[in-house]
């Protein structure tokens, strides 16, 4: 039963009630993706996608069972109730949360432990989501206002959160922040509260609203004097000791740790084992999500105190060019800039995409590090490498990317890593036009005894963009060397690799002086253009045609595109069962990665499972009274349009965040752009009357698979022609792109509803359940088909799914629609 909304007071209370549920909705899902990051891995934070989907989806079962005679007295106090409770549960749920340790599972030896907890958290943090799901329900298909314009209050209120939690975490920690978003939501409590009837519910809500707003203001400030309340106790299974300093933002959190009073052994990621060891410096441990770490090295101007830096591999490309403008991708706390300076190099530019780090190295913690961004041959950029690089005029001697990674999962998904731009034949395609003729570019990177598969792929990576230059013979430009060492448990990496890549072939100079400098350091030259003790270095780096080679190597170690930026995934869905590679005798660094893929199969089982208990089987049950030929067109409607959207938006969001560059862009243009424009859609739609409602509904359907088509093949096309403009090219190509997509895919939401309602007008809730549920299985299809396929075929993918949209209005009008529609 539909009710009527009287007053215009009353409509007005709640618009803005949807605004606020769904704005602090967005803001929970894209604070626990951040916090997922940091508690578990990267590649588990994309479950929070899945989880707020799911917690709603199960809300709108319920409104579908519980909510089908209420009353106007009883409907707002459910809208008020549901958002009051959606506000409690949020705090609630993170601090159970909170106090549970967990450790990755996977399926190779995976323990029972594990996997229940798991189950365990995904039920746990959904609960908030089954209120706001609840609230939503009720406001969508249960009030008499136009849809167009209640789904356009959500979809605005979502936009307006993908802003807003960015500057919520530029000012307070991710836990704090939980309490911010939980005021917000109490808000909407307030604002569906509009009878007197329930003045007890509205004042328990301004309490809720208040005490969360003290107790947010309260721990900024403790923060700030290093005294905070509110923090995360347990990280990837470790209860987390007291950091030194701790800054959050939309993409990363930042902790230092250590004595900077202490000497110690120098860090080193690859030192020699000449290096003597009675010499000790002042150092301090700068991690980003608590795993990628770096060293802020202790410096007092004396370049002789930090001749350490010499004996590291990493460093080999300073012995052979001397006198070099440098440019270090990823600063992050100085190390290579001071590398660079200790080698007496002409000038350093680091290029770090976060400015938290640039201002904890050079501000908070500058008269340790020695204020580096103030020597006149230091100079910082806070960007995206590749994005500066591609617009820079500037050309370099050296270009120095050392073990980037950050395994920091961003808003585009938790597998769409920052790191990823820097690792494909595009990026390389940068790189090498932007060294002198001379230059050298080099990457270091973890290499395993067994199976060295990060440095193989990243010779395939230099291989391949060697010929796209026009080397037909690679080899003659390729250096690589190691330094191995013992492992001191399974997971710590048993060696470091060094490759360096010239546009120009190696001179006999630079051969030489690469062995001397390998000799006196104890280092191992493993491919050199005139010899090289690995037969698959030395099949990736020959000028005939390697496809079939890496096709049959047990790992993907091909070179990684934009359409497939996945570096770090390196296990291809016909290997999956091939689970040797994860054995305890093959453990190293990069198994990490190569379990992440499986985690998505963990995750697929868990969402099906409790979909199919607590979603499914439940509507099922319920619609078997009702004419399956009626309610099937629409159960293949809103399927396909859950499906769709999710496989589109996550799709999109992959692609442009590589041509965006900085990750914070994810939530600012990206996400923002496509659900306002999705709510602009909606509210357009209202427009359109009953009477033309089928009609409409077709064309609209159409005119998003001309639109997602035409944009399907421009896009690539788009962002390569533009490649070298400036941020606000960029950002206005993005928005271009995204903003008629949304535009258009935000209306068919509402007119489905609308549909049913002219001959299903009961089984709204149960529709709205629906989509939600193929939503959530969509955000981990997304991932997976992007993985396997890549980006191309996922985008795709929806469109098929609009396809089906546009087969199931047909049927709508042969069995479900009256005519004259």
């Amino acid at each position: 039963m539909i009710l009527p909304v009287i007053y215009d007071q009353t409509r007005n209370r709640i618009y803005y009630g949807i605004f606020f549920i769904a704005l602090a909705t967005l803001m929970l899902e894209i604070l626990l993706l951040r916090i997922f990051s940091v508690t578990m891995w990267y590649h588990f934070a994309f479950m929070a996608i899945s989880i707020a989907l799911f917690g709603m989806s199960v809300g709108a079962v319920f409104v579908y069972f519980k909510s089908s005679n209420l009353n106007q007295k009883q409907l707002n106090h459910q809208l008020s109730a549901s958002a009051f409770f959606f506000s409690l549960t949020t705090v609630i749920s993170f601090i159970v949360y909170s106090l549970i340790p967990f450790s990755q599972p996977t399926f190779v030896g995976a323990d029972t432990y594990n996997f229940t907890i798991l189950t365990l958290i995904y039920l746990l943090i959904s609960i908030p989501f089954i209120f706001s799901g609840i609230c939503i329900s009720l406001a969508l298909t249960k009030l008499s206002l136009p849809i167009g314009k209640l789904y356009a209050a959500d979809l605005i209120g979502s936009a307006a959160g993908s802003i807003l939690i960015i500057l919520v975490l530029n000012i307070m920690s991710g836990p704090t922040a939980i309490f911010a978003v939980a005021c917000l939501a109490s808000l909407a409590s307030i604002f569906f509260n509009n009878t007197s009837e329930l003045k007890n519910l509205k004042r328990a809500a301004a309490f809720l609203c208040l005490l969360f707003l003290l107790l947010s203001i309260t721990n900024v400030f403790l923060t700030n004097k290093q005294f905070d309340i509110f923090r995360l106790s347990w990280i990837k299974g470790f209860a987390e000791d007291k950091q030194l300093y701790e800054k959050w933002n939309s993409f990363s959190r930042i902790t230092v740790e250590g004595n900077k009073n202490e000497l110690e052994i120098p860090f080193g990621w690859g030192m020699s084992a000449v290096y003597p060891q009675n010499k000790k410096i002042n150092q301090l441990w700068l991690h980003i999500d608590s795993t990628a770490g770096t060293t802020i090295t202790g410096f007092s101007g004396d370049l002789n105190k930090i001749d350490f830096l010499k004996y590291d591999i990493v460093n080999l490309v300073h012995y052979l060019r001397k006198d070099a403008e440098v440019l270090v991708v990823g600063s992050g706390g100085g190390r290579d800039i001071l590398s660079a300076l200790a080698f007496n190099q002409k000038s350093v530019l680091g290029v770090e995409v976060n400015n938290n780090i640039i201002k904890v190295v050079n501000e908070k913690y500058g008269d340790f590090s020695g204020h580096l961004d103030q020597y006149p041959q230091v100079r910082f950029i806070n960007d995206e490498a590749r994005s500066f690089m591609s617009r820079s005029k500037n050309n370099y001697d050296i270009i120095q990317v050392s073990l980037i990674d950050s395994w920091a999962a961003t808003a585009a998904g938790a597998f769409v890593l920052t790191e990823n731009s820097l690792y494909t034949i595009e990026a390389w395609d940068t790189f090498l036009q932007h060294l002198k003729p001379n230059g050298i570019l080099t990457f270091s990177r973890w290499y395993s005894t067994n199976k060295p598969a990060e440095i193989y792929r990243l010779t395939s990576l230099a291989s391949q963009s060697l010929k796209n230059i026009g080397i037909l013979n690679p080899r003659g430009h390729i250096i690589i060397a190691r330094r191995m060492r013992e492992q001191s448990q399974e997971t710590t990496p048993d060696g470091i690799g060094t490759i360096l890549v010239s546009r120009e072939p190696f001179s006999e100079s630079d051969i030489e002086q690469t062995k001397y400098i390998a000799k006196q350091m104890l280092f191992e030259i493993v491919l050199s253009p005139k010899s090289t003790n690995d037969e698959t270095l030395a099949a990736l780096t020959g000028s005939q045609d390697t496809t079939d080679f890496i096709n049959n190597y047990p790992l993907d170690i091909s070179a990684p595109t934009d359409n497939n930026p996945f570096f770090f995934q390196m296990l291809r869905l016909k290997d999956s069962l091939r689970l040797k590679f994860l054995g305890q005798n093959d453990k190293n660094m990069n198994s990490m990665n190569i379990e992440a893929v499986t985690v998505i199969g963990i995750l697929l089982i868990i969402t099906f499972l409790l979909s199919l208990f607590f979603i499914i089987i439940p509507l099922f049950i319920k619609t078997l009274k009702t004419r399956i030929t009626k309610f099937f067109p629409f159960l293949i409607y809103f399927s396909s349009i859950g499906l769709g959207f999710m496989l589109i938006e996550i799709s999109q969001m992959q692609r442009l965040i590589i041509m965006l560059g900085h990750p914070i862009y994810g939530l600012s243009v990206l996400l923002f752009s496509l659900l306002l424009s999705s709510g602009i859609g909606s509210y357009v739609a209202q427009r359109i009357k009953d009477i033309n409602i089928f009609k409409s509904a077709i064309r609209r359907v159409i005119l998003i698979i001309l639109v997602l088509t035409i944009f399907g093949f421009l896009t690539p096309y788009a962002i390569k022609y533009f490649a070298t403009a400036s941020t606000a090219i960029h950002i206005l190509l993005a928005v271009t792109i995204l903003f008629p997509i949304g535009f258009f895919m935000g209306m068919v939401f509402p007119l489905g509803i609308r549909l049913a309602n002219l001959k299903l007008p009961n089984l709204t809730p149960l529709l709205w359940g629906i989509n939600g549920a193929t939503s959530v299985f969509a955000s981990v299809l997304a991932v997976g088909l992007s993985l396997s396929f890549g980006i191309s075929a996922t985008f795709w993918t929806g469109v098929t799914f609009y396809l089906i949209t546009f087969i199931s209005l047909i049927l709508m009008r042969k069995t479900a629609i009256p005519s004259g529609t």
